[in-house]
């Protein structure tokens, strides 16, 4: 089966190939599309543990990642809340 759809895989340099200008223009990009969703994995994985998953069955790990997603989203409401942005 042909792949569909635009590879967003950031560009490495080698140790004796460095980046090209077109390169690193790609990388910026794609940067950009990706910073959104940083955060959220880092705080998820940092503060909530969740980098890896201990349960056994996916209905177990669909459940766990809900509850992290859940307390996510009230970790964030405090944050905001402290700054005074709402």
């Amino acid at each position: 089966m042909k792949a569909t759809g635009i590879d967003y895989t950031m560009k490495r340099r080698t140790t004796d190939i460095p980046l090209s200008e077109l390169d690193k223009e790609r990388n910026r990009l794609i940067s950009a599309l990706r910073s959104p969703g940083e955060r959220p994995h880092a705080v998820i994985k940092r503060v909530f543990g969740a980098g890896r998953v201990l349960v056994t069955t996916v209905k177990r790990v669909g459940v766990k990642m809900m509850v992290t997603a859940f307390a996510f989203n009230l970790y964030q409401l405090c944050t905001l809340r402290i700054a005074k942005i709402i």
